[in-house]
């Protein structure tokens, strides 16, 4: 079955930097759109960064110039280098995968927390 496991979150000063991972298993990742979104206490969650088949990228506005997302298909691997981290990055970073003529799915998200 699809699998999506987030590494790399955690504790990080504001002006820091993190890179998470999200490992996939149990589709053909090269013809997934991968993506990061997050969600804040209290708040939806929103889209952070995607990334197509094609190496298309878009990110939210708030994340523009400090974020970079990028895939690995030979290690089934999309990453988020997070630079230049602000308080207000505070939330749990969901990978999400859409997979052509299938579902979407989710993983279970890691906590990113930046202090002030």
């Amino acid at each position: 079955q699809v699998q999506l496991v987030e590494s790399g979150g955690g504790l990080v000063q504001a002006g820091g930097p993190l890179r998470l991972s999200c490992a996939a298993s149990g589709f053909i990742f090269s013809i997934a759109t991968m993506g990061w979104y997050r969600q804040a206490p209290g708040k939806q969650r929103e889209l952070v960064a995607r990334i197509t088949s094609g190496d298309s990228t878009n990110y939210a506005d708030s994340v523009k110039g400090r974020f970079t997302i990028s895939r690995d298909n030979a290690k089934r691997t999309v990453y988020l280098q997070m630079n230049s981290l602000k308080p207000e990055d505070t939330a749990v970073y969901y990978c999400h995968a859409r997979i052509p003529r299938r579902d979407d799915y989710w993983g279970a998200g890691t906590q990113v927390t930046v202090s002030s």
